[in-house]
């Protein structure tokens, strides 16, 4: 279905960070529909040429909303191509290859996608799926990182990767003439990566300074500390990057054994869009990775649970008061997921939204403010970040949870219910435009939901939307007992531990 995996919005950042926050989304509201994520959410934006660091964010998923940063959600993949276009393969050894034709492009991208992320990881393993990403790019058996480099650079291309709860991404964007210089590298990449001693003990210094990065990031921390608290006792709670001690150790044998156990065909899924020949594109696929034999097996998921709480963790050199809160939220139904979209743009998915509005047009509270949907295979949330002064922070969870309450009480206007509807489809029709974000979304689609959705399905199933369908949504979803709040910052003596989430 059309909307889908979450990128994320407070924050953003590498590689892990795109994949921390969930798992899917961010981009235009409507392209962010589509991502995230588990998604995952967005990180901090940097240019990918030639870069062998994983991404800020997934391909396509870049940030828009309130006070510059993304409000999030995604319509995982959609395509303006008829849909006989779009061509999935399945190989001998259970690889699958999806392609989506743009022949109006010069580029093609390609990405392989890994069905493995934190939350497949046991306590002991939390961030090896982030590790590894990032030793893939150190150098294979017979390329050094900088010969990598050097191929990238010699076409003009661009190469990142990211890591999110729910999978793994290497991808590379060159001109269509380059396509088998990338997908040799790609396989290369993936099947043959030598993990040098020197080099890991290098990436655990970079990992490192990438958790104290986010320590020092309050929008990144509160979404941690919330996330944690949201998925309590749950891998869908750990940080994507790991903790310090969990990543400390990880040695050798461990990292090589999980890439051997992971980095099997029927856990690789490859996506390319773009100036392409579907079949000329599967020879060289077939040729590169279908001698790799498949003995993979399935990794057990559980679904998680959640439930309310308060949570506040004080952090004095803090100027403001960063919050999270959050319900849960998770439409299996493509109806469903359409509905969470657009009542996530009328809370506070744009400029013109009610929090946005009533918190900081009207009483300047907040620069930052924004809402989400953070979803996943089985779950997801509906959350609400703002950022304001330590004074105001009691006043501003009351008139987040104040919103929550009038969309509980009565219908959404046809007006401001049309307004969400166009700005979703404007957003999704923008976000189509490119190789990159068109490759993110077939593998998304795929991933999520084990089909590809027409642009005409996902405008349909948008319109669809109605004010009571809003309103019962608002009465299932807004539940104090499943209300999560975390506050990061000048908390002493605020109450805020004490503030009642009811609405």
């Amino acid at each position: 279905m059309p909307i889908g995996r979450f990128s994320r919005t407070p924050g953003g950042r590498s590689r892990s960070a795109t994949a921390r926050r969930a798992s899917s989304s961010s981009g235009s509201p409507a392209a962010r529909m589509m991502r995230r994520p588990g998604s995952p959410r967005p990180t901090r934006p940097r240019s990918t040429t030639s870069k062998t660091e994983s991404t800020s964010r997934p391909p396509g998923n870049e940030p828009v909303g309130p006070g510059g940063r993304g409000a999030d959600g995604r319509l995982p993949g959609v395509t303006m191509s008829a849909m006989d276009e779009i061509r999935k393969e399945i190989f001998a050894n259970g690889l699958v290859l999806i392609t989506e034709p743009m022949r109006n492009l010069r580029s093609v991208a390609l990405g392989v996608w890994m069905k493995r992320g934190s939350r497949h990881e046991t306590p002991q393993q939390n961030g090896i799926s982030h590790f590894i990403e990032h030793l893939l790019f150190k150098g294979t058996e017979t390329r050094s990182a900088q010969d990598i480099a050097l191929i990238v650079d010699s076409v003009g291309g661009q190469m990142d990767a990211f890591t999110t709860k729910e999978y793994t991404c290497f991808y590379f964007k060159v001109l269509d003439e380059h396509l088998d210089i990338a997908v040799d590298l790609l396989s290369d990449i993936v099947r043959h990566p030598k993990f040098i001693p020197e080099e890991v003990e290098k990436e655990r210094k970079v990992i490192y300074e990438e958790i104290k990065m986010v320590d020092d990031t309050p929008d990144e921390l509160v979404y941690d500390i919330f996330s944690e608290s949201f998925w309590r006792n749950h891998p869908l709670g750990r940080p994507i990057q790991g903790t310090r001690r969990s990543v400390s150790r990880m040695h050798l044998p461990m990292l090589i054994k999980y890439f051997r156990d992971s980095y099997q065909p029927a856990n690789l899924m490859i996506t390319a869009a773009g100036n392409l020949e579907h079949q000329r594109l599967a020879d060289a696929i077939r040729k590169a990775f279908e001698p790799i034999p498949n003995t993979s097996s399935p990794v057990p998921i559980k679904p998680p649970r959640t439930s309310g709480t308060v949570v506040v963790r004080e952090k004095k050199e803090l100027g403001q008061l960063h919050l999270c809160l959050g319900v849960p939220c998770f439409g299996a139904p493509p109806e469903r997921r359409y509905r969470e979209y657009v009542l996530n743009t009328l809370l506070g998915g744009t400029m013109s939204s009610r929090l946005f509005q009533h918190i900081r047009e009207e009483r300047g509270l907040a620069y930052s403010v924004f809402s989400s949907v953070n979803s996943f295979l089985d779950s997801g949330n509906l959350m609400v970040y703002a950022a304001t002064s330590p004074e105001s922070g009691k006043e501003v969870v009351e008139l987040i949870l104040q919103e929550f309450r009038r969309l509980k009480e009565g219908p959404v206007g046809q007006s401001e219910l049309q307004m969400a509807r166009d700005h979703l489809k404007g957003s999704l029709m923008l976000s189509l435009e490119s190789s990159s974000s068109r490759m993110s979304n077939l593998a998304r689609q795929e991933f999520y939901y084990g089909r590809q959705f027409t642009v005409n399905e996902i405008l349909a199933g948008i319109d669809a939307v109605s004010s009571d369908d809003l309103l019962r949504l608002s009465r299932e979803i807004f539940d104090p007992s499943t209300c999560t709040l975390a506050v990061l910052g000048q908390t002493s003596g605020r109450g805020l531990e004490k503030v009642e989430l009811t609405f």
